[in-house]
C-alpha cells in the first residue's frame, strides 16, 4: 500500500505556536486533518529566549493537533522569523565545461551551491538561496534555463540571511521536542504561498504580514521575490501601549484591543465608553474608546510607516518596479478594525485582507480560514511539496528502531582490554561478573549514542 503524503507546518510565534496537520486531496486542494494550537512562552519578537519553555509550548501543540487528527507527528516544516533576518541581493555564474549539451537542473544545483558558500558576517548563517532572472551568455531575462545552450549561466540571487544561534536554538526546540526538522522556510514566503495569487505576483504585490512580535513583509515582481525584510513590532506592541495607557492588566489589555479596537480614532464618538472590572475589590475603570483608537492608531502608523520605508527601498515608484496589486495584509494583526483603510491612507496603494481559503478544501473549518493561520497554511503546503510523509495513522505507528554501529577492529581491542579488567576486578565475586560486563558494554554504547547526537547538533 503506497504511503500518504501527510505533511505537518509548525509556526512557532511570538504569541502562539501552531501546528498543523495536512494533505492534497483529489482536487489539489488542502485538506487540513489536525490543528494544535499552545500559548507561545519563551519566544520573543520571533527569536527563542527561553528554550524550556519553548520545548513545552511545542509539545502541546503537537499533542492536541495529533489528538484532533488520530495521526502521530514524526517531523515538521518550521517557520523562521525574527528581527535578526535580513536579505541580500547577489549575482553570481558559472561557466560550463561542455556548451554543446543543453543545461540541466544539476547546473542551477552547482550555482546555488556556489552561493551557499558566499562568506557572511560572523555569526550568520544562509537560510534560503532564491534564483530571480538567468542570463545565458549575455542574453539576459530568461526565467527558465533548464534546455537551453550555453557557455556561461548566470543568475541574480535574492539571499535570505539569519543568526546562526537563533537558527540552531528552534532546531534544538524541535528535536528535543522529540521530533524531525525536515525544513525551514522564512515566515513571510509561507504566509505568501497561503495568501497571494500567482496573478498578484506577477503584476507585483507587497505582503504584509502583522504578527505578535514581528512585521513580515514579502515583495513579489514578475512572479519573483524581490524583496524580504522582517520589522521587530507587532500586535504586542500595540498591547503593550494600551496597558500602560489606561492602566490595566496585559489580558484586559488583549481584549479590549481584539473587541473595542479600532486604527482609526474618528469612528468612535466622545461618549462610548468601555467599564473595564478592577482589581480584587477596587471599583471598575471606564475607558473612553475614542482614546483606546488613539492610541492603537499611534503605534500602527508607526509599524505601517517602518513597512512603507522597506518598500521605498525596494523601490517601488519606479514604473518598472511598480506594485500593481498593491498590498495584501495578513496575520493577526490584520484583523484589526479599519486597518485596511489606514494602510491605503498611508501608502497610497490598494489593499486587500489575505485570507489563506482560497488553496485550502471546501469543508475546511472556517476559523482556519483566519488570516490568523496563513503562515501554518503556507507551511504545510511547503511540507506538501517535498513530499514528506510527516506523519503516520496513530494505529500504524511503529517508533523507529535506533541504530548502533557495529565497533571498528580498535574500539574491539580497547573494549577487549575493559572487559578483562572488569574481570579481574570481579573474580571475588563471580556471581556478579556477566552482569557487570554486561552494564559494562551498554554503558560504553549509550555513551556513544550521547555523543553521536551532541555532536549531530
Amino acid at each position: 500500500m503506497e504511503r500518504e503524503n501527510i505533511a505537518v507546518g509548525l509556526d512557532i510565534g511570538t504569541t502562539k505556536i501552531v501546528a498543523m496537520i495536512g494533505k492534497k486531496n483529489e482536487y489539489g486542494k488542502l485538506e487540513i486533518l489536525g490543528v494544535g494550537k499552545s500559548k507561545s512562552l519563551g519566544v520573543a519578537r520571533g527569536v527563542v529566549n527561553n528554550i524550556t519553555q519553548t520545548i513545552q509550548s511545542i509539545q502541546e501543540a503537537i499533542a492536541e493537533a495529533e489528538n484532533d487528527s488520530g495521526y502521530k507527528i514524526k517531523d515538521v516544516v518550521v517557520g523562521i522569523a525574527g528581527q535578526h533576518i535580513r536579505s541580500i541581493q547577489h549575482s553570481d555564474y558559472i561557466s560550463r565545461s561542455n556548451p554543446e549539451e543543453v543545461i540541466s537542473e544539476h547546473d542551477i544545483d552547482v550555482l546555488i551551491n556556489q552561493v551557499q558558500k558566499l562568506a557572511m558576517l560572523p555569526g550568520e548563517e544562509i537560510i534560503h538561496v532564491l534564483p530571480q532572472e538567468f542570463k545565458i551568455d549575455g542574453q539576459s531575462e530568461i526565467k527558465e534555463p533548464i534546455g537551453m545552450y550555453g557557455g556561461r549561466l548566470e543568475s541574480s540571487f535574492h539571499v535570505v540571511v539569519g543568526q546562526a544561534s537563533s537558527i540552531r536554538n528552534v532546531g534544538r526546540c524541535i528535536k528535543s521536542s522529540g521530533l524531525d526538522l525536515s525544513g525551514l522556510t522564512l515566515e513571510p514566503l509561507a504566509s505568501a504561498d497561503a495568501v497571494l495569487s500567482q496573478e498578484e505576483k506577477e503584476a507585483g504585490v507587497a505582503l504584509i504580514d502583522i504578527g505578535g512580535g514581528t512585521t513580515d513583509l514579502a515583495i513579489f515582481k514578475d512572479g519573483i521575490i524581490r524583496h524580504t525584510a522582517v520589522v521587530p513590532f507587532g500586535g504586542n506592541v500595540i498591547t503593550e501601549d494600551i496597558k500602560e495607557g489606561c492602566s490595566i492588566i496585559e489580558k484586559q489589555a488583549e481584549l479590549l484591543k481584539v473587541k473595542f479596537g479600532s486604527a482609526w480614532p474618528g469612528e468612535n464618538k466622545d461618549n462610548e465608553i468601555v467599564s473595564i472590572p478592577g482589581l480584587r475589590g477596587r471599583d471598575p475603570k471606564e475607558i473612553s474608546l475614542k482614546n483606546l483608537s488613539k492610541i492603537i492608531h499611534a503605534r500602527v502608523v508607526e509599524i505601517i510607516e517602518q513597512v512603507y520605508t522597506e518598500i521605498k527601498a525596494y523601490g517601488h515608484e519606479d514604473p518598472r518596479k511598480k506594485l500593481i496589486a498593491g498590498i495584501v495584509l495578513t496575520g493577526g494583526g490584520s484583523q484589526l478594525k479599519h486597518i485596511k483603510q489606514l494602510v491605503e491612507y498611508i501608502t497610497g496603494m490598494d489593499t486587500r485582507i489575505g485570507y489563506p481559503n482560497e488553496h485550502l478544501a471546501g469543508n475546511s473549518n472556517e476559523e482556519i480560514s483566519s488570516p490568523l493561520y496563513a503562515t501554518a497554511v503556507g507551511l504545510v503546503m511547503n511540507s506538501v511539496r517535498n513530499n514528506t510523509v510527516s506523519a503516520v495513522p496513530q494505529d500504524n505507528y511503529i517508533p523507529e528502531p535506533v541504530l548502533i554501529q557495529k565497533p571498528t577492529i580498535a574500539e574491539r581491542e580497547v573494549i577487549q582490554q575493559e572487559a578483562e579488567k572488569i574481570l579481574e576486578e570481579a573474580k571475588a565475586d563471580s556471581r556478579s561478573t556477566e552482569k557487570t560486563i554486561r552494564k559494562s558494554f551498554f554503558d560504553k554504547y549509550i555513551d556513544k549514542i550521547k555523543d553521536f547526537l551532541d555532536n549531530a547538533e
